[in-house]
């Protein structure tokens, strides 16, 4: 009878326990965890495609390594890394395309569209336009010098986008530090994340009319840096705006640590480029001149803040769905 009695007792103890996991989980404490070994069975081509057709990309344009790390930075700044910035306009969606901070700037549809295609001849309805964005970023910074790193894989593409989101979490070129901190805050980053992934800004190009206001008004700005930068981009608003300037004057198509180096130089390009040093009184300078030292701890910040990044609010398990076509939903 005690025999009994004590079994009895482990049944219920474990039943207890097996309610307790289960309420857990419905407070979305045991969510699907990210890993970077997700697709090993069911898609072991997907990291080898994706590299080839990035790869191929950027052999025809350099620029796209930057426009391929933008792209994965502004989508998880937004819902969170879920492919929301992909979807196009339709009946139900108002693109995140037409947010201030990306209309007309944000680039490489076309590039995530052919990689998508590659993906799916070889592992059809597997491999989210998500995750597509995520490895395709850490491939564009390897092929243009930069660091690499570990990418965790599992999420899931949304259903909706946001522009609305878009434009009250993106930075933008006219931020000051303050509001650059706030923002980055808001999506779980630090201050030292927001320093290294603005090192992205090493490569790639912006428009004159990110950086008419930085050339022609503001104090903290090399004269003669200025005067060049004022070439394409004449000061009357209209006139130019579209013009490109290398976001890094030195060594635009390599990833390294010059920009933070010009950011000593009072040659930061963008107003919220130049916000992150002033001379040694700001939170982030001491950052920003650590990095102009040392490449390798840049590099060593960017990669672990790319990885911090990818993390921000994925959907996994059942949430979401694996899109067919990255620029709408199924």
């Amino acid at each position: 009878m005690m025999m009994m009695m004590m079994s009895s007792c482990r049944i219920n103890n474990i039943a207890v326990m097996v309610l307790l996991i289960m309420a857990y989980c419905n407070m979305k404490y045991c969510e699907a965890q990210l890993s970077p070994d997700f697709y090993s069975n069911s898609c072991p081509k997907a990291l080898s495609t994706i590299k080839n057709s990035v790869s191929k990309a950027i052999a025809k344009e350099r620029r796209m390594a930057a426009s391929l790390i933008r792209l994965h930075f502004h989508d998880c700044f937004v819902q969170g890394c879920d492919g929301s910035i992909l979807l196009e306009d339709s009946a139900t969606i108002i693109s995140e395309q037409n947010a201030l901070q990306n209309f007309k700037s944000v680039r490489g549809f076309n590039v995530v569209d052919d990689i998508k295609s590659a993906v799916e001849q070889v592992c059809p309805g597997v491999v989210s336009c998500a995750d597509i964005l995520a490895v395709a970023s850490r491939d564009a910074s390897k092929y243009v010098g930069g660091p690499s790193w570990t990418v965790k894989l599992g999420r899931r593409d949304s259903k909706s986008a946001s522009k609305d989101l878009a434009e009250a979490n993106l930075p933008i070129a006219f931020d000051d530090l303050n509001a650059l901190l706030s923002s980055f805050a808001r999506q779980g980053l630090s201050a030292r994340d927001m320093v290294a992934l603005s090192g992205a800004h090493t490569i790639g190009m912006a428009q004159c009319i990110t950086f008419r206001s930085r050339i022609y008004n503001d104090s903290n700005v090399d004269g003669g840096f200025a005067s060049t930068r004022r070439r394409p981009c004449p000061p009357v608003t209209g006139n130019g705006d579209g013009n490109l300037a290398p976001l890094d004057l030195v060594t635009p198509n390599s990833f390294d640590n010059n920009y933070f180096k010009n950011l000593l130089r009072r040659k930061g390009l963008l107003h919220s480029d130049q916000a992150l040093f002033n001379g040694g009184s700001s939170t982030t300078d001491g950052i920003v001149s650590g990095y102009a030292r040392n490449q390798a701890s840049f590099y060593s910040d960017f990669s672990a803040a790319m990885v911090k990044m990818g993390d921000i609010s994925p959907l996994t398990g059942s949430d979401g769905e694996i899109r067919k076509f990255c620029g709408a939903i199924n």
